[in-house]
């Protein structure tokens, strides 16, 4: 009997103990840890009680080492305010203040004629050395109250996939594009201007105890890698400028994860200043826009060709250059016959008739069977706002001249972000996996709730996606550039594609295209998948000449910014 006492009392007193821990814990956060933030709300309700003092989660990339540098985070300042009343000299006021502080005299003076309003803000973002000097001149009528706002530090680096805060429909900022808006929930923490301390103390204890996933308030930390989207974006902007081209994007990522290490497109905005921002610019381009995507599609049709066993890599046809298919002409991009010859021209020298081969060879329902199995058409679920989906419904048309087209990237278009998706499945296997960018969040409790996207989908057998990169490394190696590109210690596949755009009459233009090239490396156990594009370049025909130089100095970059190691060890 004492003995079941002793043991229940020693169950209790262990209680009490981890209790008392916990609530030690709790307390050093909030006293030390959040001490600060708490401060700075005080003071500012003590001169605006109507005012709510801003509070957000931070977004974060990740360097290859796994230290998190700031994408969106809150910076600490000032905001200036007046008591229109107590304001007896408008125009020296205005001189102190605008010496200090960016306000215009005519919204001062406008301001300082309200004098039945007690409170007036002047002016926001004052930064530490202009507030405090401001406020040391203690000028009746003007306050100098703690302030904070939402900055990015690396200006339009990923501004696309940050996004920015701005107000609402109502009187709230929210995420409005990008990671800001998608994980508006994460990041947006509730008004507790008004808890006391003792609510306050326990208002988050129950995270300790809960699943992660229920809880919402936190930090998003993404994979990508600032330095290697630095890089791309600086690729990217040179052909942009070289060629004048409408828009040019690239994706790099990590084929076995889906994990994004860099994704950005030109033209883009600066997150800290949309004043002057061009509005057509906020949408990201990579999720939310279509495009027919050429001759890289030829890569997913000769897998699901040698996925099905309708061809293999030593297969051969007799290529006439031209096709006659429903009263209509489908040519190689020269209008050249090549003769008899065996599959690996078809990719190495793009031809369109060999693509349609191929596809003839599947058939059109197995050809639209595995562009369906890819997902083609159907959004990634990566997590930015406002993804659509691709168009593919001229593959349910019967005629071969559709099915054609579609064989070589024509007549069928697809985001980026779905192109990177299926083709990324030939760099893991057979394997396709979801994108996406946030890799954990970590809550307010110090809590880290790791995200899952979900196991890979089986939509090639591993063979073939050997057989492919066996394929993609000798178009690097031998056709891409004249071979003068090999890397002799590293293998590289490599694929370009260029698209007739369309003209509003449906018809395609004759002299304007779309520019893709996708590829990944190493070849047999790749580290990274790239896919890049640019829209509409002027005076250029080809992507091998626009993209090229772009995704070799991507490959270089990577190789030694990584240290990945030789693959071919004969030829280091």
């Amino acid at each position: 009997m004492r003995t079941a006492f002793r043991l229940r009392l020693r169950i209790l007193l262990g209680l009490i103990a981890i209790f008392a821990l916990l609530l030690i814990a709790r307390l050093y956060m909030v006293q030390i840890m959040d001490g600060g933030d708490y401060a700075l709300r005080a003071q500012h309700q003590y001169v605006s009680s109507g005012q709510s003092f801003y509070d957000r989660g931070s977004i974060y990339f990740t360097r290859k080492d796994g230290t998190l540098v700031s994408a969106a985070t809150l910076t600490a300042g000032f905001l200036v305010a007046i008591d229109p009343e107590k304001i007896t000299d408008a125009e020296a006021a205005y001189a102190a203040v605008s010496a200090h502080a960016s306000t215009t005299r005519e919204d001062f003076m406008a301001s300082a004629a309200k004098k039945t309003d007690p409170y007036e803000e002047i002016a926001h973002h004052v930064d530490e050395a202009d507030g405090e000097a401001l406020d040391a001149l203690d000028i009746p009528g003007v306050s100098v109250l703690r302030e904070r706002w939402r900055s990015y530090p690396g200006g339009d680096l990923a501004a696309h996939e940050v996004g920015f805060v701005a107000y609402g429909t109502g009187d709230d900022v929210v995420g409005q594009y990008g990671l800001e808006r998608y994980y508006e929930q994460t990041l947006e923490r509730p008004d507790s201007d008004y808890r006391d301390f003792f609510a306050q103390l326990f208002a988050n204890i129950g995270s300790l105890f809960v699943d992660a996933k229920q809880a919402r308030e936190g930090d998003v930390v993404t994979s990508i890698e600032p330095e290697v989207e630095a890089r791309l974006t600086d690729d990217l902007n040179k052909v942009q400028a070289e060629y004048h081209s409408k828009e040019t994007g690239g994706i790099i990522m990590d084929p076995s994860t889906g994990e994004i290490i860099a994704l950005t497109s030109v033209p883009t905005f600066d997150p800290n200043d949309l004043s002057d921002a061009d509005a057509s610019t906020f949408p990201n381009p990579l999720v939310e826009h279509v495009y027919e995507f050429g001759s890289i599609v030829k890569t997913l049709t000769m897998a699901s060709g040698i996925d099905a066993g309708a061809v293999t890599e030593n297969t051969t046809y007799d290529d006439k250059g031209c096709l006659e298919l429903n009263g209509y002409r489908v040519c190689n991009y020269d209008h050249v016959a090549r003769g008899v010859i065996p599959m690996q021209q078809v990719l190495s020298q793009s031809l369109n008739v060999g693509a349609t081969f191929v596809a003839d060879q599947l058939g059109a329902q197995r050809f639209t069977d595995y562009f369906k199995k890819l997902d083609l058409g159907t959004t990634t679920g990566i997590d930015l706002p406002g993804e659509t989906h691709g168009l593919i419904s001229n593959l349910n048309n019967p005629d071969a001249v559709e099915l054609a087209n579609a064989s070589f990237g024509q007549g069928i278009a697809t985001t980026p972000v779905e192109m990177i998706r299926a083709l990324g499945s030939l760099a893991n296997n057979g394997a396709m996996v979801t994108p996406h960018l946030a890799t954990k969040i970590v809550l307010s409790s110090g809590v880290t709730k790791k995200l899952d996207w979900g196991a890979p989908v089986q939509v090639f057998k591993p063979s073939t996606a050997q057989v492919l990169s066996r394929m993609l490394t000798y178009v690097y190696d031998n056709n891409l550039s004249n071979g003068t590109v090999r890397i002799p210690s590293m293998s590289v596949t490599s694929k370009t594609g260029t698209a007739q755009l369309i003209a509003p009459d449906g018809s395609y233009y004759q002299s304007r295209y779309f520019h893709s090239f996708f590829g990944y490396f190493p070849s047999y156990d790749p580290r990274f998948v790239i896919l890049l594009y640019t829209l509409d370049p002027q005076n250029v025909e080809y992507a091998s000449e626009t993209l090229t130089p772009t995704y070799v100095d991507l490959v270089h970059y990577l190789i030694d910014y990584y240290q990945i190691p030789p693959d071919r060890p004969d030829n280091p």
